[in-house]
């Protein structure tokens, strides 16, 4: 059965098949903590100026860059998301991670995704230590967009930006990080119901981008152990 939520559409991508189901504290990933992860996903702390932080654009990719950012308090692990405005032109109401457009006065995309965080959330770079980075995704607006890691300070100060950003919240990431309880739903889009990839948390449905994303970092993790 598929699980119904409005929604705006944002096609792209070749999702895997599953069943969409409510998560709660007692899924089986509840487990992962913060050595787990690491250990997991063999992370490194970025040097500067190191080439694979570095990346330029092609002829029709516009390169960008995502942060995700990953609190850990005692054994719990939540990752920090974004709601984006209803007002913006492209995927209004959606949740997502900070992250956008690289600048030409970005020396990296790892710099790209601090910015933007700062932008959007008003969280300085000196409260996220950059962990390690994703393999790059296209996205249907024609992004190469890097995912970077980065371990969240829990005392984090949040301004978020109100024309970008109209709620940042945390989620719980242990149900995130098991790839079986993503599945396919049903958002709405004017008159139009469209089938999408995702996951849904505390009535939040995660899906298009930022859903592929998680669904790789926890394949990866799972295949890692």
């Amino acid at each position: 059965m598929l699980g119904h939520l409005p929604g705006e559409l944002s096609a792209g991508g070749t999702w895997p098949t599953g069943s969409s189901t409510e998560l709660t504290a007692s899924s089986p990933t509840a487990a992962w903590t913060l050595p787990r992860l690491l250990s997991a996903f063999n992370l490194l702390t970025p040097t500067a100026g190191e080439p694979a932080w570095r990346e330029t654009a092609t002829a029709s990719l516009k390169p960008a860059a995502v942060l995700i950012p990953i609190i850990a308090r005692g054994d719990q692990l939540s990752v920090l998301l974004t709601r984006r405005s209803a007002q913006l032109r492209h995927h209004p109401g959606q949740i997502s991670f900070p992250g956008g457009r690289q600048d030409p006065d970005d020396g990296d995309l790892a710099t790209t995704a601090l910015r933007e965080t700062h932008e959007e959330l008003g969280i300085p770079a000196r409260y996220i230590q950059l962990l390690g980075e994703l393999p790059a995704h296209i996205t249907v607006s024609h992004y190469r967009m890097v995912p970077f890691i980065g371990l969240l300070a829990p005392d984090y100060p949040l301004t978020p930006a109100a024309d970008e950003v109209a709620e940042a919240f945390e989620l719980p990431l242990a149900p995130l990080l098991h790839p079986a309880n993503y599945g396919r739903w049903q958002v709405q889009r004017g008159s139009q119901l469209h089938t999408v990839f995702g996951i849904t948390q505390q009535q939040r449905l995660v899906w298009g981008a930022t859903a592929r994303i998680l669904w790789q970092l926890a394949c990866q993790l799972n295949t890692a152990e």
